[in-house]
C-alpha cells in the first residue's frame, strides 16, 4: 500500500487554496485520502477575516483526523462534523451567513480490510480502478448542469450556491454533507484510487487529452506531479479547449492530485 500526492498553485502571486492529505494507519489495514479545492471568491467582501487557505486547512485537517479516528462514523457524518468544527472556529469573528463565506469542494475516500467508502461534493473527482484495469469516476455533476451563460453572472451563481436546483459546497452548514455523492465498494474490487481537484482534471474535461482510464495511466507512469506538469504544459501552450468546457476556463488553476495503490 502506498500513496503519492502533488499540488501546484495556479499563480505565484496567490496562495494555493487546494488542500491534500493521505493517512495510512500503522496497522496497515486501511487508509484515507482527502482533497479539497477552495472556492476562490470574486473581488469584494465574503464576511470572513481569515481567507480560503485558512478554511481549507482547518476543514481538511478535521476531515483527515476524523476519518482515521472515527471509524464508527460514515463519511457524510464525518464531513458534517468537520464542517461544524470549522464553523465553530470562526463563527465569533466572521459572518458565516454570507453567501461567499469560505467554502470548498471535497473528494474523500476511506478504506479498511473489506470496504472502500467514497464521498464527492461539487466538482472534485474520485477515480476507482478495479483489478482488471477498469476505471470508475465518481462525480458530482450538479455544477455542470448549470448553463454556462448563468455561471457568467456572479449574482445568478450566488443564487444557486448551496441551494436546491443549484450546486453544493462545504461551507458553514453541516447539513450540506447529506447532498454529497457517496457510496461503498468492496475492497477486493478496488486496486487503486485517485482524488483530484478540477485544476488536475482539466487534462480530461478541458483539454480532452484522454478519458479517465487514460488519466489513471498517466498517474501510474508519471505520478501526480507528472499529471500536473502535463496540465501546465497544455495551459502554457494555450491549447484549444472544447466549447462545452469553456465554463471552467481560467489560464491556470490550483491543481492537486493524490494517488493511492491499495
Amino acid at each position: 500500500m502506498r500513496t503519492e500526492a502533488a499540488t501546484l498553485p495556479g499563480s505565484p502571486e496567490r496562495p494555493n487554496e487546494d488542500w491534500v492529505a493521505a493517512a495510512l494507519p500503522a496497522s496497515g489495514a486501511g487508509g484515507t485520502v482527502v482533497v479539497l479545492d477552495g472556492v476562490t471568491p470574486p473581488a469584494g467582501p465574503d464576511g470572513c477575516v481569515h481567507g480560503v487557505p485558512w478554511f481549507t486547512a482547518r476543514l481538511g485537517g478535521a476531515l483527515t483526523e476524523l476519518s482515521v479516528s472515527r471509524p464508527d462514523l460514515t463519511l457524510p457524518e464525518i464531513l458534517s462534523l468537520a464542517i461544524r468544527r470549522t464553523a465553530d472556529a470562526h463563527r465569533d469573528s466572521c459572518d458565516l451567513s454570507h453567501v461567499r463565506t469560505p467554502q470548498a469542494t471535497v473528494a474523500l475516500a476511506r478504506w479498511d480490510a473489506t470496504t472502500v467508502e467514497h464521498l464527492v461534493l461539487s466538482d472534485a473527482a474520485l477515480l476507482l480502478r478495479a483489478p482488471d484495469g477498469a476505471v470508475r469516476a465518481v462525480l458530482d455533476d450538479r455544477l455542470g448542469r448549470i448553463p454556462v451563460e448563468v455561471l457568467r453572472s456572479l449574482e445568478a451563481t450566488d443564487r444557486l450556491r448551496n441551494q436546491e436546483g443549484g450546486f453544493f459546497t462545504a461551507a458553514a452548514d453541516p447539513s450540506v454533507a447529506a447532498r454529497a455523492v457517496t457510496g461503498t465498494t468492496p475492497r477486493a474490487a478496488v486496486r487503486a484510487l485517485a482524488a483530484l481537484t478540477d485544476g488536475a482534471t482539466r487534462w480530461v474535461d478541458l483539454f480532452g487529452r484522454g478519458d479517465w482510464t487514460d488519466l489513471f495511466g498517466v498517474l501510474d507512469e508519471e505520478g501526480p506531479r507528472g499529471l500536473l506538469q502535463r496540465v501546465r504544459t497544455l495551459e502554457a501552450e494555450d491549447a484549444p479547449a472544447p466549447a462545452a468546457a469553456l465554463r471552467r476556463w481560467k489560464r491556470h488553476d490550483d491543481a492537486t492530485a493524490v494517488y493511492a495503490l491499495l
